[in-house]
């Protein structure tokens, strides 16, 4: 017979099924039992009324791995609206040991090092499983609305001969006697396959040897990564990004429906038809006069900022999203095209999400003089770089891009208070394994 996920149970009333999974929980009453069974998908339920049954499975410890074969009978308190009746189990692997905590309650009973330390099993969690699941329709929202727009997907190197940022935030590795790093971004390989297809785009690991220790960093994460060619100006990426949002939360949004993921803390964020944006300058401003804490002349958004901005658009706009843009071209890669019309600032933004950076993005330098000027202002040479500046050296088009990270995406969804909870087995200054 056929296995079916849990899920499907619905379309099979009055069949007899397979199903295989997770001996998730077992209620044991006076005169019947009820096995909770747990695939990928959902739950099942499955009712029991053969007392040596009973006494068997509750010989079992939880996460036994069973397959069942039984009739499917409508039961609306049932997951589902069904339940499965004269089910007929083979025990398929035994678990050796009870799980470190129950995985049957709404929420991990565990602090995050604990459930961090047993991610192995604490993953299985419908809740976390939910996460993760998030995060694949997330992928698959963003590779969706790329492909519609004729993107290509390119995947890139990940030991790279030099900084793709410059500075000391780099993985050293040793690379055949040679040294070499662990890439930052796939930021000048992007660049360059934009004189290829004109527009790329790569889901992949980043790397950040940051030294600091706090709940929205980690220094391995998923970065969602977008170039285009022949823009007018940022304003052209920014367009897009706004687009690729609500294919993203659409698909989310499909999920919820499905009922794989479960409820979130708060309702999804509507992404406007058009982002509201705002000049950097213009952001300090209003902060400025708002809170009477004088930011003007700052060199960058603190936290404080992104907070208070993400309040004022939720305030004024009716929105979750913020553009910020205009950043000053000195806190700004050294790729980021400046802004002709204020010297001293970058056709560079920032998207804050509920006050929170999520995506950085912008325009790029595309003539070869201006590379070389800019490297050299830097004190950066451009024999380390020398590969990524052929291609601007044989003609490339006016070009931008962004990149979103995955893992502070899904958090910001959720409202986790740690990064790690949205992170697949994170790497960060205390933690290697599991």
């Amino acid at each position: 017979m056929e296995r079916v996920w849990t899920t499907q149970l619905g379309a099979h009333v009055g069949e007899r099924v397979r199903v295989a999974g997770w001996l998730h929980r077992l209620r044991l009453l006076s005169n019947f039992s009820f096995l909770i069974l747990r695939d990928g998908q959902g739950l099942a339920q499955i009712f029991i009324d053969d007392a040596a049954l009973s006494a068997r499975l509750a010989a079992l410890r939880a996460e036994t791995v069973l397959a069942i074969e039984g009739t499917v009978v409508a039961e609306p308190q049932a997951p589902g609206g069904v339940e499965i009746h004269a089910p007929a189990v083979e025990v398929l692997a035994e678990a050796a040991a009870p799980p470190p905590f129950d995985l049957f309650r709404p929420t991990v009973k565990a602090q995050l090092p604990t459930l961090l330390d047993n991610a192995p099993v604490g993953l299985r969690h419908p809740r976390q499983r939910g996460l993760f699941r998030m995060a694949a329709v997330s992928m698959a929202g963003f590779r969706a609305a790329l492909a519609a727009r004729d993107f290509v997907e390119i995947q890139t190197p990940k030991i790279v001969g030099a900084a793709t940022e410059g500075g000391a935030n780099v993985f050293r590795i040793d690379y055949f006697g040679q040294p070499a790093y662990l890439s930052q971004s796939p930021q000048l390989y992007k660049q360059i396959m934009v004189g290829v297809f004109e527009r790329v785009f790569e889901v992949g690991p980043a790397f950040r040897a940051e030294p600091h220790d706090t709940p929205r960093h980690i220094n391995e994460f998923v970065s969602l990564d977008v170039e285009l060619g022949f823009i007018r100006d940022h304003h052209d990426v920014m367009e897009l990004l706004n687009r690729v949002l609500e294919s993203m939360v659409a698909a989310i949004q499909a999920e919820l429906a499905a009922g794989t993921i479960g409820a979130l803390p708060r309702p999804l964020p509507a992404v406007p038809a058009r982002i509201p944006a705002i000049h950097f300058t213009e952001a300090l401003e209003l902060y400025s006069q708002a809170t009477g804490d004088d930011a003007r002349g700052e060199p960058d958004l603190a936290p404080a900022h992104e907070r208070w901005l993400g309040e004022w658009a939720s305030r004024e706009h009716g929105s979750d999203f913020l553009f910020v843009w205009g950043y000053p071209t000195a806190k700004r890669a050294f790729y980021t095209h400046p802004d002709p019309a204020r010297p001293g600032y970058s056709r560079g933004f920032d998207l804050l999400f509920r006050g929170l950076e999520l995506v950085s993005g912008g325009q790029r330098l595309h003539r070869y003089d201006d590379y070389l000027a800019v490297l050299a202002e830097r004190g950066m040479p451009a024999e380390s770089f020398a590969g990524y500046l052929q291609a601007f050296r044989h003609g490339m088009p006016p070009h931008g891009g962004f990149a979103i990270g995955l893992e502070r995406w899904v958090a910001r969804l959720i409202e986790a208070p740690n990064i790690r909870e949205t992170t697949l087995f994170p790497r960060d200054l205390a933690r290697l394994t599991p």
